[in-house]
């Protein structure tokens, strides 16, 4: 059985009769909310028993109807749609173990908005079981998420990114509570040359690579590193070389953010830290430091501090995070 959705009530009856058409022998049924109640219901209870092949209907279908045996939804116009009701819609079909099919349709020719095609796309995208959150994000970042404590409820997010917009909320909250907030960390570059990334043969699908790129660059510690890399082994096997780098350069751009280090760089045998002015490092983390790596390291003092560290090639990753978990300790 198949439901077409046309979302207006003048007119359903026109496109009732062009389907039936296009398919003389299909049993075609109109349900729509300005129907009266026991009309609706004979409509509904005739398709339900399976009496009629097709029922067009506005976006009444939309409220929790569970039919098995519908396996395919058409929705006209779909341009004109918000993105969660796109969502509930598709959601008719595929409500058994038959192969399910969703048609979003828009007239031939038609200049889409930046908007609806963005929905479009993203119903497209997002097929796999439990994907509600994700198409709310979606939703909430082409939307706008409006303003959060006022009367006002559209919004910009999409211009700086959600993540960013959370931030700023943060913020606003802590100086209405009174709060300090916090400091904000120095963005550090790390240029070292290895190979850091996660390989497509390791995680084939896109969606779940980008999460575990995202996990990976919120390591801070190393207790988060191995939390993530114990993730890692135990959802996708052994860790590849070129993750096990990447892991380690996420913690070193953590931790030198932390200590106002704004610049790591690989320079013949040496890894150079550029430390900036105004930092948290204190003597006694340099002395411990020289303790440790002897003769092995050199810092410059001034206006611009830095740290020459002589590293081995492959060991170079493991000795920066030593050297920044030395100069962290309070």
């Amino acid at each position: 059985q198949v439901y077409i959705v046309y979302n207006r009530v003048r007119g359903i009856h026109r496109v009732a009769n062009h389907i039936s058409t296009l398919v003389p022998d299909a049993r075609i049924g109109v349900g729509h909310g300005q129907m009266n109640e026991r009309e609706l219901e004979d409509v509904m209870l005739s398709f339900v028993e399976g009496e009629k092949d097709i029922l067009i209907s506005t976006t009444i279908i939309e409220a929790g109807l569970d039919i098995p045996n519908v396996n395919t939804i058409l929705i006209l116009d779909a341009d004109h749609y918000g993105l969660s009701q796109l969502y509930q819609l598709r959601g008719r079909v595929g409500r058994s173990n038959r192969l399910a099919y969703a048609y979003l349709l828009y007239k031939r020719g038609k200049l889409l908005s930046e908007a609806a095609e963005k929905r479009l796309k993203a119903i497209k995208e997002f097929t796999e079981l439990g994907a509600g959150f994700k198409v709310s994000m979606r939703d909430l970042e082409i939307r706008g998420a409006g303003n959060l404590i006022g009367t006002e409820q559209s919004g910009h997010m999409i211009t700086i990114g959600y993540e960013l917009y959370v931030k700023l909320v943060d913020e606003a909250v802590r100086a209405l509570r009174g709060e300090t907030p916090p400091r904000d960390k120095e963005d550090t570059s790390v240029e070292i040359k290895v190979n850091a990334y996660i390989p497509g043969t390791y995680i084939a699908d896109e969606m779940m690579k980008l999460q575990m790129y995202k996990k990976i660059a919120d390591i801070e510690n190393t207790g988060e590193l191995k939390e993530v890399k114990d993730e890692l082994v135990d959802r996708f096997g052994e860790l590849p070389t070129a993750i096990e780098d990447l892991l380690l350069i996420s913690l070193i751009r953590s931790l030198s953010e932390n200590l106002a280090i704004t610049r790591v760089t690989e320079e013949q045998n040496y890894l150079l830290f550029y430390i900036a002015k105004d930092n948290p490092i204190k003597p006694l983390q340099y002395g411990m430091a020289y303790e440790a790596f002897g003769s092995e390291i050199e810092i410059k003092g001034g206006l611009k501090p830095i740290i020459r560290l002589r590293v081995s090639s492959r060991g170079k990753l493991n000795q920066a995070v030593s050297l920044l978990e030395i100069l962290s300790k309070v």
